[in-house]
């Protein structure tokens, strides 16, 4: 499974707000709806499902990076978003820095299994310095899907 494959462009917020841990995921489940990713009717009970996620460790894994992840009894695909902040946001991280790159995922609870293969991409993707530069250096949505290992398919004329 390939990261980029959970993503598009409109997916991807490369100017956070949010200067907080916990505002950073409401903006980016906020952008999710905004974008019919995620149906308004199931919004609040997402955000219970992150706080209560976040409650048991911060997401915060390092190296400047976040993985926010909860299950939904209502989704029968994972959904994505990638945020972005220049300025840093305290995640309480396991290495104490401030954390620039979110991605936050949904997965279907009847899909565990799903929800191990999401976390080992992200994680594979994250452990490469190269990587989170480039990531952290992009200008548009569309140069962190190709950072992502997005392929757009070719039609043939």
């Amino acid at each position: 499974m390939k990261l980029a494959n959970l993503l598009s462009a409109e997916q991807i917020i490369l100017d956070m707000e949010a200067a907080q841990h916990w505002p950073a995921i409401v903006e980016l489940v906020d952008h999710l709806v905004s974008i019919g990713q995620l149906p308004a009717s199931h919004y609040e009970a997402m955000l219970d499902s992150f706080r209560v996620r976040e409650e048991l460790l911060s997401t915060g894994i390092g190296s400047g990076v976040a993985i926010p992840h909860a299950f939904s009894d209502h989704l029968e695909k994972v959904v994505a978003v990638f945020g972005r902040s220049k300025a840093g946001i305290d995640f309480t991280a396991l290495d104490n820095a401030p954390v620039h790159l979110i991605i936050l995922f949904i997965v279907p609870r009847t899909n565990y299994h799903l929800h191990l293969k999401t976390l080992a991409a992200i994680a594979k993707i994250f452990v490469n310095r190269e990587v989170l530069e480039q990531l952290n250096a992009a200008e548009v949505p569309e140069e962190v899907l190709a950072i992502l290992g997005f392929k757009p398919s070719r039609v043939d004329a």
